[in-house]
């Protein structure tokens, strides 16, 4: 289901939640996603100044799709 998210704390809810979905471990995801855990923890409370690359790297692993209109 699309999820509208306007700023990066809702980015960060969103990919929370999905990981959660997924039944794994922020030490679990960050290794499937090759990040750090700090990385990935910083990502879902929505910290302004991660690298765009790895974010999309998440994204992909946790098979989120992102869409510009």
């Amino acid at each position: 289901m699309p999820v509208n998210v306007k700023n990066v704390r809702e980015i960060g809810m969103t990919f929370k939640k999905r990981r959660k979905e997924f039944g794994f471990t922020q030490k679990e995801t960050a290794w499937m996603c090759n990040v750090g855990t700090r990385f990935l923890s910083d990502l879902e409370n929505g910290k302004a100044t991660l690298e765009i690359d790895k974010v999309f790297n998440v994204c992909q692993q946790l098979g989120l799709n992102v869409n510009i209109q």
